[in-house]
Protein backbone atom coordinates (compact mmCIF):
# COMPACT_ATOMS: atom_id res chain seq x y z
CA UNK A 1 0.00 0.00 0.00
CA UNK A 2 2.87 2.30 0.87
CA UNK A 3 4.25 1.77 -2.49
CA UNK A 4 1.36 2.42 -4.66
CA UNK A 5 0.59 5.20 -2.32
CA UNK A 6 4.39 6.27 -2.88
CA UNK A 7 3.86 5.91 -6.91
CA UNK A 8 0.25 8.31 -7.00
CA UNK A 9 2.46 10.90 -4.91
CA UNK A 10 5.19 11.13 -7.51
CA UNK A 11 2.60 10.80 -10.80
CA UNK A 12 1.06 13.66 -9.07
CA UNK A 13 3.90 15.79 -8.62
CA UNK A 14 5.03 15.32 -12.12
CA UNK A 15 1.62 16.07 -13.35
CA UNK A 16 2.28 19.56 -11.86
CA UNK A 17 5.22 20.31 -12.94
CA UNK A 18 4.35 19.27 -16.78
CA UNK A 19 1.11 21.41 -16.53
CA UNK A 20 3.82 24.52 -15.49
CA UNK A 21 6.36 23.73 -17.92
CA UNK A 22 8.72 21.33 -19.62
CA UNK A 23 11.54 19.25 -17.58
CA UNK A 24 14.75 18.61 -19.00
CA UNK A 25 15.04 15.34 -21.33
CA UNK A 26 16.42 11.84 -18.98
CA UNK A 27 15.83 8.68 -18.42
CA UNK A 28 16.31 8.14 -14.76
CA UNK A 29 14.83 4.45 -14.39
CA UNK A 30 17.97 3.58 -16.80
CA UNK A 31 20.54 5.77 -14.93
CA UNK A 32 19.70 3.57 -11.69
CA UNK A 33 19.61 0.33 -14.01
CA UNK A 34 22.94 1.12 -15.24
CA UNK A 35 24.66 1.72 -11.78
CA UNK A 36 22.80 -1.37 -10.24
CA UNK A 37 23.81 -3.20 -13.34
CA UNK A 38 27.90 -2.02 -12.81
CA UNK A 39 28.09 -2.84 -9.18
CA UNK A 40 26.61 -6.20 -9.67
CA UNK A 41 28.55 -7.77 -12.41
CA UNK A 42 31.72 -6.05 -13.40
CA UNK A 43 31.25 -7.42 -17.08
CA UNK A 44 28.37 -4.91 -17.53
CA UNK A 45 31.16 -1.80 -17.05
CA UNK A 46 33.50 -3.30 -19.57
CA UNK A 47 31.02 -2.73 -21.93
CA UNK A 48 30.20 0.97 -21.20
CA UNK A 49 33.22 2.46 -19.77
CA UNK A 50 34.68 3.35 -22.42
CA UNK A 51 31.08 5.50 -23.53
CA UNK A 52 29.76 6.95 -20.28
CA UNK A 53 31.03 9.58 -18.07
CA UNK A 54 29.88 11.04 -15.06
CA UNK A 55 28.26 14.70 -16.93
CA UNK A 56 25.60 12.15 -18.99
CA UNK A 57 24.04 11.21 -16.08
CA UNK A 58 21.08 13.68 -15.30
CA UNK A 59 20.80 12.95 -11.90
CA UNK A 60 23.64 14.83 -9.64
CA UNK A 61 23.67 11.77 -7.07
CA UNK A 62 24.47 9.54 -10.40
CA UNK A 63 27.32 11.34 -11.36
CA UNK A 64 29.00 11.61 -7.59
CA UNK A 65 28.19 7.66 -7.76
CA UNK A 66 29.79 7.22 -11.49
CA UNK A 67 32.76 9.27 -10.83
CA UNK A 68 33.72 6.78 -7.51
CA UNK A 69 33.16 3.92 -9.77
CA UNK A 70 35.10 5.54 -12.77
CA UNK A 71 38.17 6.28 -10.28
CA UNK A 72 37.98 2.08 -9.10
CA UNK A 73 38.22 1.37 -12.55
CA UNK A 74 40.99 3.21 -13.58
CA UNK A 75 43.32 2.27 -10.76
CA UNK A 76 42.45 -1.35 -11.33
CA UNK A 77 40.49 -2.19 -8.39
CA UNK A 78 37.23 -4.44 -8.62
CA UNK A 79 33.89 -2.63 -8.54
CA UNK A 80 31.19 -3.92 -6.36
CA UNK A 81 28.62 -2.46 -4.13
CA UNK A 82 31.28 -2.55 -1.02
CA UNK A 83 34.01 -1.34 -2.97
CA UNK A 84 31.79 1.57 -4.37
CA UNK A 85 30.50 2.45 -0.53
CA UNK A 86 34.11 2.82 0.67
CA UNK A 87 35.15 5.13 -2.34
CA UNK A 88 32.50 7.38 -1.50
CA UNK A 89 32.99 7.57 2.05
CA UNK A 90 36.74 8.06 1.06
CA UNK A 91 35.79 10.81 -1.20
CA UNK A 92 32.93 12.07 1.47
CA UNK A 93 30.55 11.86 -0.97
CA UNK A 94 28.25 8.65 0.71
CA UNK A 95 26.05 10.97 2.37
CA UNK A 96 25.17 13.65 -0.80
CA UNK A 97 24.07 10.47 -2.41
CA UNK A 98 21.55 9.40 0.14
CA UNK A 99 23.76 6.80 2.33
CA UNK A 100 24.14 3.18 2.24
CA UNK A 101 20.87 2.28 1.37
CA UNK A 102 20.39 4.64 -1.74
CA UNK A 103 23.27 2.45 -3.21
CA UNK A 104 21.43 -0.68 -1.71
CA UNK A 105 18.56 -0.46 -3.64
CA UNK A 106 19.88 0.26 -6.88
CA UNK A 107 21.62 -3.26 -7.05
CA UNK A 108 18.12 -4.28 -6.09
CA UNK A 109 16.29 -2.80 -9.31
CA UNK A 110 18.40 -5.39 -11.28
CA UNK A 111 19.24 -9.00 -11.87
CA UNK A 112 21.91 -8.60 -15.02
CA UNK A 113 23.29 -6.57 -17.03
CA UNK A 114 21.71 -7.96 -20.25
CA UNK A 115 21.13 -4.90 -21.70
CA UNK A 116 23.35 -2.25 -20.12
CA UNK A 117 24.99 -0.67 -23.78
CA UNK A 118 21.52 -0.23 -25.12
CA UNK A 119 20.43 1.50 -21.81
CA UNK A 120 23.46 3.42 -21.68
CA UNK A 121 23.19 4.48 -25.35
CA UNK A 122 19.49 6.27 -24.37
CA UNK A 123 20.80 7.85 -21.70
CA UNK A 124 23.39 9.61 -24.12
CA UNK A 125 20.88 10.59 -26.08
CA UNK A 126 18.99 12.20 -23.66
CA UNK A 127 22.24 13.63 -22.72
CA UNK A 128 23.13 15.21 -26.20
CA UNK A 129 19.60 16.41 -26.40
CA UNK A 130 19.98 18.45 -22.88
CA UNK A 131 23.18 19.69 -24.19
CA UNK A 132 21.13 21.08 -27.86
CA UNK A 133 19.21 22.52 -25.95
CA UNK A 134 21.34 24.42 -23.58
CA UNK A 135 23.23 25.67 -27.20
CA UNK A 136 20.16 26.53 -28.53
CA UNK A 137 19.29 28.84 -25.51
CA UNK A 138 22.66 30.52 -25.57
CA UNK A 139 22.79 31.13 -29.01
CA UNK A 140 18.59 32.53 -28.54
CA UNK A 141 20.34 34.71 -26.39
CA UNK A 142 23.16 36.27 -28.26
CA UNK A 143 20.70 36.65 -31.35
CA UNK A 144 19.12 39.04 -29.22
CA UNK A 145 22.17 41.24 -28.52
CA UNK A 146 23.37 44.17 -30.46
CA UNK A 147 26.86 43.16 -30.08
CA UNK A 148 26.58 39.91 -31.69
CA UNK A 149 28.11 39.63 -34.79
CA UNK A 150 26.52 37.31 -36.96
CA UNK A 151 29.37 35.18 -38.62
CA UNK A 152 30.64 35.04 -35.21
CA UNK A 153 27.73 33.45 -34.35
CA UNK A 154 27.52 31.18 -36.78
CA UNK A 155 31.33 29.40 -36.00
CA UNK A 156 30.09 29.88 -32.67
CA UNK A 157 26.82 27.24 -33.67
CA UNK A 158 29.02 25.34 -35.66
CA UNK A 159 31.92 24.72 -33.55
CA UNK A 160 29.44 24.01 -30.31
CA UNK A 161 27.45 21.14 -32.64
CA UNK A 162 30.91 19.91 -34.21
CA UNK A 163 31.72 19.35 -30.37
CA UNK A 164 28.95 17.45 -29.79
CA UNK A 165 29.22 15.22 -32.80
CA UNK A 166 32.88 14.50 -31.93
CA UNK A 167 32.42 13.94 -28.64
CA UNK A 168 29.20 12.18 -27.82
CA UNK A 169 27.74 10.31 -31.09
CA UNK A 170 29.70 6.94 -30.76
CA UNK A 171 28.52 4.99 -34.10
CA UNK A 172 31.95 2.91 -34.54
CA UNK A 173 31.25 -0.73 -33.51
CA UNK A 174 34.46 -2.78 -33.61
CA UNK A 175 35.02 -5.11 -36.65
CA UNK A 176 35.87 -8.89 -36.91
CA UNK A 177 38.98 -10.04 -38.17
CA UNK A 178 36.68 -12.17 -40.66
CA UNK A 179 34.45 -9.33 -41.85
CA UNK A 180 38.21 -7.26 -42.67
CA UNK A 181 39.66 -9.92 -44.37
CA UNK A 182 36.45 -10.28 -46.81
CA UNK A 183 36.32 -6.69 -47.36
CA UNK A 184 39.98 -6.27 -48.20
CA UNK A 185 39.61 -9.82 -50.93
CA UNK A 186 37.11 -7.50 -52.71
CA UNK A 187 39.09 -4.39 -52.46
CA UNK A 188 41.93 -6.90 -53.82
CA UNK A 189 39.42 -8.13 -56.80
CA UNK A 190 37.91 -4.58 -57.66
CA UNK A 191 41.88 -3.74 -58.51
CA UNK A 192 42.73 -6.48 -60.07
CA UNK A 193 39.63 -5.67 -62.27
CA UNK A 194 39.85 -1.95 -62.62
CA UNK A 195 43.31 -1.60 -62.53
CA UNK A 196 43.16 0.94 -59.77
CA UNK A 197 41.86 0.70 -56.06
CA UNK A 198 41.33 4.76 -55.83
CA UNK A 199 40.57 7.99 -58.16
CA UNK A 200 42.88 7.97 -60.80
CA UNK A 201 44.86 11.47 -60.46
CA UNK A 202 45.19 11.16 -64.88
CA UNK A 203 49.41 11.48 -63.96
CA UNK A 204 50.56 7.51 -65.15
CA UNK A 205 53.80 7.43 -62.83
CA UNK A 206 51.64 8.85 -60.09
CA UNK A 207 48.87 7.00 -60.30
CA UNK A 208 51.09 3.48 -60.34
CA UNK A 209 52.51 4.56 -56.97
CA UNK A 210 49.63 5.11 -55.52
CA UNK A 211 47.08 3.15 -57.00
CA UNK A 212 44.32 6.62 -57.31
CA UNK A 213 43.48 8.63 -54.28
CA UNK A 214 42.37 6.31 -51.60
CA UNK A 215 39.35 6.70 -49.71
CA UNK A 216 39.83 8.26 -46.17
CA UNK A 217 43.10 9.68 -47.16
CA UNK A 218 44.47 13.22 -46.81
CA UNK A 219 46.91 14.14 -49.50
CA UNK A 220 49.19 17.27 -49.39
CA UNK A 221 50.02 18.67 -52.18
CA UNK A 222 52.83 21.87 -50.67
CA UNK A 223 54.85 24.29 -53.55
CA UNK A 224 56.10 27.48 -53.25
CA UNK A 225 54.32 30.33 -54.34
CA UNK A 226 54.43 30.19 -58.14
CA UNK A 227 55.71 26.91 -58.75
CA UNK A 228 51.88 25.95 -59.97
CA UNK A 229 49.81 24.59 -57.19
CA UNK A 230 46.50 25.59 -58.47
CA UNK A 231 47.75 24.74 -61.97
CA UNK A 232 48.37 21.25 -61.34
CA UNK A 233 45.17 20.53 -59.19
CA UNK A 234 43.31 21.85 -61.87
CA UNK A 235 45.11 19.49 -64.40
CA UNK A 236 43.98 16.84 -61.69
CA UNK A 237 40.64 17.91 -61.99
CA UNK A 238 40.17 17.89 -65.33
CA UNK A 239 41.75 14.11 -65.28
CA UNK A 240 38.92 13.62 -63.18
CA UNK A 241 35.52 14.95 -64.04
CA UNK A 242 36.06 15.66 -67.83
CA UNK A 243 37.73 12.54 -68.33
CA UNK A 244 35.94 10.17 -65.54
CA UNK A 245 33.00 12.11 -64.76
CA UNK A 246 33.63 12.05 -61.24
CA UNK A 247 31.48 14.11 -58.92
CA UNK A 248 33.84 16.19 -56.96
CA UNK A 249 34.12 19.71 -55.53
CA UNK A 250 36.90 22.53 -54.82
CA UNK A 251 37.02 25.20 -52.11
CA UNK A 252 38.69 27.68 -53.59
CA UNK A 253 39.67 30.03 -51.10
CA UNK A 254 42.13 32.48 -52.72
CA UNK A 255 41.00 32.69 -56.47
CA UNK A 256 37.41 33.62 -57.34
CA UNK A 257 35.34 31.05 -59.01
CA UNK A 258 35.44 32.57 -62.07
CA UNK A 259 39.13 33.00 -62.35
CA UNK A 260 39.37 29.00 -61.48
CA UNK A 261 37.32 28.37 -64.09
CA UNK A 262 38.81 30.46 -66.82
CA UNK A 263 41.61 28.56 -66.22
CA UNK A 264 39.85 25.41 -66.39
CA UNK A 265 38.74 26.69 -69.56
CA UNK A 266 42.15 27.69 -70.87
CA UNK A 267 43.34 23.95 -69.92
CA UNK A 268 40.62 21.91 -71.70
CA UNK A 269 40.79 23.94 -74.94
CA UNK A 270 44.75 24.86 -75.31
CA UNK A 271 44.02 28.33 -75.88
CA UNK A 272 46.32 30.69 -73.45
CA UNK A 273 44.51 31.78 -70.87
CA UNK A 274 46.39 35.75 -71.44
CA UNK A 275 44.52 35.12 -75.04
CA UNK A 276 41.35 34.96 -73.25
CA UNK A 277 41.86 37.67 -70.52
CA UNK A 278 42.79 40.06 -73.48
CA UNK A 279 39.68 38.61 -75.27
CA UNK A 280 42.15 38.15 -78.52
CA UNK A 281 39.92 35.33 -80.21
CA UNK A 282 40.14 34.62 -83.52
CA UNK A 283 37.28 33.00 -85.18
CA UNK A 284 38.61 29.85 -84.89
CA UNK A 285 39.79 29.88 -80.85
CA UNK A 286 35.81 31.15 -80.30
CA UNK A 287 34.39 27.83 -82.41
CA UNK A 288 37.17 25.78 -80.28
CA UNK A 289 36.29 27.50 -77.04
CA UNK A 290 32.38 27.09 -77.59
CA UNK A 291 32.93 23.06 -78.63
CA UNK A 292 34.96 22.45 -75.84
CA UNK A 293 32.92 24.08 -73.05
CA UNK A 294 29.71 22.14 -74.09
CA UNK A 295 31.90 19.24 -72.87
CA UNK A 296 32.73 21.13 -69.59
CA UNK A 297 29.51 22.53 -68.52
CA UNK A 298 28.29 19.20 -68.33
CA UNK A 299 31.02 17.51 -66.12
CA UNK A 300 29.91 16.73 -62.44
CA UNK A 301 32.07 20.14 -60.94
CA UNK A 302 31.27 22.13 -57.88
CA UNK A 303 33.02 25.25 -56.67
CA UNK A 304 32.90 26.82 -53.56
CA UNK A 305 34.64 30.45 -53.19
CA UNK A 306 33.58 31.24 -49.74
CA UNK A 307 36.56 33.33 -47.96
CA UNK A 308 37.94 32.51 -44.94
CA UNK A 309 35.85 29.32 -45.10
CA UNK A 310 36.02 27.40 -41.14
CA UNK A 311 36.57 23.59 -40.86
CA UNK A 312 32.86 23.62 -39.30
CA UNK A 313 31.50 24.96 -42.39
CA UNK A 314 33.85 22.69 -44.67
CA UNK A 315 32.40 19.57 -43.13
CA UNK A 316 28.87 20.70 -43.00
CA UNK A 317 29.26 21.66 -47.16
CA UNK A 318 31.12 18.19 -47.54
CA UNK A 319 28.24 16.16 -45.91
CA UNK A 320 25.74 18.08 -47.67
CA UNK A 321 27.42 17.75 -50.83
CA UNK A 322 28.00 14.09 -50.67
CA UNK A 323 24.54 13.23 -49.79
CA UNK A 324 22.72 15.64 -52.58
CA UNK A 325 25.78 14.94 -55.26
CA UNK A 326 27.42 11.84 -54.69
CA UNK A 327 31.12 13.88 -54.43
CA UNK A 328 33.92 11.60 -54.05
CA UNK A 329 37.20 14.11 -54.18
CA UNK A 330 37.62 17.29 -52.57
CA UNK A 331 40.11 19.92 -53.42
CA UNK A 332 41.10 22.39 -51.11
CA UNK A 333 43.00 25.95 -52.36
CA UNK A 334 44.52 26.72 -49.72
CA UNK A 335 44.82 25.16 -46.01
CA UNK A 336 46.60 28.21 -44.78
CA UNK A 337 43.72 30.72 -45.87
CA UNK A 338 41.14 28.29 -43.50
CA UNK A 339 40.09 29.27 -40.22
CA UNK A 340 39.04 27.72 -37.34
CA UNK A 341 37.43 28.39 -34.14
CA UNK A 342 38.38 26.49 -30.91
CA UNK A 343 35.33 23.91 -30.38
CA UNK A 344 35.54 24.35 -26.73
CA UNK A 345 35.51 27.94 -26.12
CA UNK A 346 34.36 28.99 -29.52
CA UNK A 347 37.22 31.66 -29.13
CA UNK A 348 39.36 31.78 -31.73
CA UNK A 349 42.93 30.23 -31.37
CA UNK A 350 45.36 32.90 -31.04
CA UNK A 351 48.82 30.51 -31.97
CA UNK A 352 48.55 30.06 -35.94
CA UNK A 353 51.23 26.70 -35.38
CA UNK A 354 48.34 25.72 -32.78
CA UNK A 355 45.69 26.73 -35.27
CA UNK A 356 46.71 24.92 -38.49
CA UNK A 357 47.28 21.78 -36.71
CA UNK A 358 44.03 21.83 -35.39
CA UNK A 359 42.89 22.42 -38.94
CA UNK A 360 45.51 19.80 -40.57
CA UNK A 361 43.80 17.05 -37.87
CA UNK A 362 40.38 17.96 -38.89
CA UNK A 363 40.93 17.73 -42.44
CA UNK A 364 42.27 13.95 -42.02
CA UNK A 365 39.07 13.62 -39.42
CA UNK A 366 36.48 14.40 -42.05
CA UNK A 367 38.12 12.23 -44.83
CA UNK A 368 38.34 9.36 -42.28
CA UNK A 369 34.68 10.09 -41.24
CA UNK A 370 33.24 10.79 -44.78
CA UNK A 371 35.42 8.07 -46.30
CA UNK A 372 36.43 10.39 -48.85
CA UNK A 373 39.75 11.90 -50.46
CA UNK A 374 40.60 14.81 -49.31
CA UNK A 375 43.50 17.17 -51.17
CA UNK A 376 44.64 20.26 -49.75
CA UNK A 377 47.18 22.50 -51.04
CA UNK A 378 49.57 24.32 -48.97
CA UNK A 379 52.36 26.84 -48.80
CA UNK A 380 56.13 26.23 -48.05
CA UNK A 381 58.09 28.45 -45.88
CA UNK A 382 60.88 30.94 -47.26
CA UNK A 383 63.71 28.36 -46.08
CA UNK A 384 63.64 26.34 -49.60
CA UNK A 385 64.66 30.09 -51.04
CA UNK A 386 67.87 30.49 -49.01
CA UNK A 387 69.40 27.18 -49.41
CA UNK A 388 72.15 26.98 -51.58
CA UNK A 389 71.98 24.33 -54.59
CA UNK A 390 69.40 22.67 -55.53
CA UNK A 391 65.54 24.37 -54.12
CA UNK A 392 64.27 20.74 -53.78
CA UNK A 393 61.73 20.86 -50.97
CA UNK A 394 61.42 18.51 -48.09
CA UNK A 395 58.81 17.82 -45.20
CA UNK A 396 60.67 20.20 -42.95
CA UNK A 397 59.58 22.74 -45.11
CA UNK A 398 55.57 22.58 -44.78
CA UNK A 399 54.98 26.35 -43.61
CA UNK A 400 53.43 26.65 -40.04
CA UNK A 401 52.78 23.62 -38.46
CA UNK A 402 54.50 20.02 -38.74
CA UNK A 403 51.81 18.76 -38.10
CA UNK A 404 50.92 18.49 -41.63
CA UNK A 405 53.65 16.28 -42.43
CA UNK A 406 52.29 14.28 -39.40
CA UNK A 407 48.46 13.66 -40.19
CA UNK A 408 49.15 13.52 -44.01
CA UNK A 409 48.92 10.25 -46.06
CA UNK A 410 50.88 11.54 -48.89
CA UNK A 411 52.73 14.51 -49.01
CA UNK A 412 53.54 15.81 -52.97
CA UNK A 413 55.87 18.54 -54.14
CA UNK A 414 56.05 20.77 -56.52
CA UNK A 415 59.65 21.40 -58.10
CA UNK A 416 60.16 23.57 -61.32
CA UNK A 417 64.16 24.36 -61.51
CA UNK A 418 63.28 26.65 -64.56
CA UNK A 419 61.71 29.16 -61.59
CA UNK A 420 64.90 29.56 -60.10
CA UNK A 421 66.77 30.27 -63.53
CA UNK A 422 68.00 26.60 -64.04
CA UNK A 423 68.09 25.38 -67.56
CA UNK A 424 69.04 21.95 -67.03
CA UNK A 425 68.06 19.05 -64.23
CA UNK A 426 70.88 19.75 -61.16
CA UNK A 427 70.98 15.71 -60.83
CA UNK A 428 70.73 14.57 -64.50
CA UNK A 429 74.54 13.24 -65.94
CA UNK A 430 73.06 13.64 -69.29
CA UNK A 431 72.46 17.76 -68.97
CA UNK A 432 68.90 17.36 -69.80
CA UNK A 433 66.82 20.31 -70.13
CA UNK A 434 64.57 21.77 -67.21
CA UNK A 435 62.35 24.17 -69.80
CA UNK A 436 58.88 23.29 -69.42
CA UNK A 437 59.06 20.73 -67.09
CA UNK A 438 58.22 20.05 -63.46
CA UNK A 439 59.60 17.57 -60.85
CA UNK A 440 56.68 16.02 -58.86
CA UNK A 441 58.07 14.73 -55.71
CA UNK A 442 56.67 12.31 -53.22
CA UNK A 443 57.92 13.17 -50.07
CA UNK A 444 55.79 11.03 -47.88
CA UNK A 445 53.28 8.07 -48.46
CA UNK A 446 51.95 6.40 -45.52
CA UNK A 447 50.88 3.57 -47.51
CA UNK A 448 53.46 3.24 -50.45
CA UNK A 449 56.79 3.89 -51.33
CA UNK A 450 58.85 7.56 -51.88
CA UNK A 451 59.81 8.55 -55.62
CA UNK A 452 59.81 11.62 -57.59
CA UNK A 453 58.82 11.72 -61.59
CA UNK A 454 58.71 14.62 -64.16
CA UNK A 455 55.90 16.45 -65.85
CA UNK A 456 55.84 18.62 -68.87
CA UNK A 457 54.50 22.02 -67.59
CA UNK A 458 52.67 24.91 -70.04
CA UNK A 459 52.61 27.50 -68.14
CA UNK A 460 50.29 29.53 -71.11
CA UNK A 461 47.26 27.21 -70.71
CA UNK A 462 47.30 26.26 -67.06
CA UNK A 463 48.02 22.69 -67.51
CA UNK A 464 50.29 19.69 -66.56
CA UNK A 465 50.64 16.73 -68.82
CA UNK A 466 52.53 13.34 -68.74
CA UNK A 467 55.77 13.71 -70.62
CA UNK A 468 54.81 11.03 -73.09
CA UNK A 469 51.68 13.27 -73.95
CA UNK A 470 53.88 16.63 -74.46
CA UNK A 471 54.02 16.16 -78.05
CA UNK A 472 50.40 15.80 -78.90
CA UNK A 473 49.58 17.93 -76.61
CA UNK A 474 51.79 21.03 -77.79
CA UNK A 475 51.51 20.43 -81.38
CA UNK A 476 47.37 19.18 -81.70
CA UNK A 477 45.81 22.44 -81.35
CA UNK A 478 48.30 24.28 -83.31
CA UNK A 479 48.07 21.51 -86.73
CA UNK A 480 44.18 22.01 -86.54
CA UNK A 481 44.34 25.17 -86.53
CA UNK A 482 46.49 25.73 -89.39
CA UNK A 483 45.28 23.34 -91.18
CA UNK A 484 41.96 25.34 -90.47
CA UNK A 485 43.82 28.56 -91.33
CA UNK A 486 43.84 27.57 -94.87
CA UNK A 487 40.22 26.99 -95.72
CA UNK A 488 39.46 29.94 -93.74
CA UNK A 489 40.06 33.95 -95.29
CA UNK A 490 40.12 36.36 -92.96
CA UNK A 491 40.00 34.00 -89.82
CA UNK A 492 41.96 36.66 -87.92
CA UNK A 493 39.45 39.84 -88.45
CA UNK A 494 36.52 40.10 -85.17
CA UNK A 495 34.98 37.58 -83.95
CA UNK A 496 32.07 35.70 -85.50
CA UNK A 497 28.89 36.71 -84.37
CA UNK A 498 27.65 34.47 -81.42
CA UNK A 499 23.68 34.49 -80.36
CA UNK A 500 23.64 34.08 -76.52
CA UNK A 501 20.46 33.94 -76.78
CA UNK A 502 20.61 30.52 -77.74
CA UNK A 503 19.79 27.86 -75.17
CA UNK A 504 22.84 25.65 -76.20
CA UNK A 505 25.12 28.14 -74.93
CA UNK A 506 23.37 30.80 -72.52
CA UNK A 507 21.71 30.24 -68.69
CA UNK A 508 23.88 27.02 -68.45
CA UNK A 509 25.80 26.50 -65.40
CA UNK A 510 29.49 26.02 -65.53
CA UNK A 511 29.58 26.72 -61.03
CA UNK A 512 27.26 25.50 -59.01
Amino acid sequence: MNNIRQEKTNQFYLDSIMKKGKIPPQALDLEEAIIGAIMIDKKGLDEVIDILFPEIFYKKEHQEIFFAIQKLYHNSKPVDLYTVLNELRKIEKLESIGGELYLIGLTQKVISSAHIEYHSRIVIQKFILRKLISISSNIIKKCYEDSTDVFDLLDYAESKLFEINQKYLITKKYETTQGLIQKAIEKIKKTEKEGLSGISSGFHRLDNITSGWQNSDLIILASRPGMGKTTFMLSMVKNVVVDQKIPIIIFSLEMSSIQLITKLISSETGISSEKMKRANLSQLDWEHLLKKTKTLKNAPLFIDDTPSLSIFGLRAKCRRLISQHGIKLVFIDYMQLMGIHDPGSGSRIQNREQEISVISRSLKSIAKELDIPIIALSQLSRAVETRGGSKRPVLSDLRESGAIEQDADIVLFIYRPEYYGFKIWDSDEDNDSCIGQAEIIIAKHRNGGLDKFRLKFISDQAQFVNLEEKEETSLAWEEDYKKNVLDKENFLMSPPYIDFNDEDISNEKIID
